[in-house]
């Protein structure tokens, strides 16, 4: 850090960003959070970009916490996408959100009692799927027996 006010200034900003880079229900905060933390290298930046990058659900987050430490000159290696299941049990999750509605109750229905009972498994399948949560998310609730 060059000076006092720099590193004031970086003392106000961090606590929010690490809050915000931390927080499990919200994906598109964490992804802000890592970026804006790109502006700042030092060794509390590094060591909470390198816990992203090694800890999230979301790829799309541990990649851009990635390619800023590499960016700094870090020695990381790339993050590796999961396959399969992120969050373990989804399945059983996602029957006991099934059985919980009414037999007649639509995708919509499913989708937003998800959100409101596990948004962190909502959040990482958004985060993971990207454009295709719905299409994937929908095709899963059609596939869920109720027995």
């Amino acid at each position: 850090m060059e000076n006092n006010e720099t590193q004031q200034e970086f003392a106000e900003v961090y606590e929010q960003l690490k809050v915000a880079a931390n927080r499990t229900s919200d994906w598109k905060a964490r992804l802000a959070a890592v970026n804006e933390l790109g502006a700042w290298k030092n060794q509390q930046t590094i060591d909470l970009l390198t816990h992203r990058m090694n800890n999230d659900m979301v790829y799309a987050v541990q990649e851009a916490a990635y390619h800023k430490l590499q960016e700094w000159g870090e020695n990381v290696q790339p993050p590796v996408r999961k396959e399969g299941e992120l969050v373990k049990g989804l399945t059983k999750i996602l029957v006991r959100i099934k059985k919980s509605l009414p037999a007649d109750h639509t995708y919509n229905d499913f989708r937003e009692k998800l959100h409101k009972m596990r948004v962190d498994i909502y959040d990482v399948y958004e985060g993971d799927k990207g454009a295709e949560f719905d299409q994937w998310l929908e095709q899963k609730w059609a596939s869920l027996s109720t027995r």
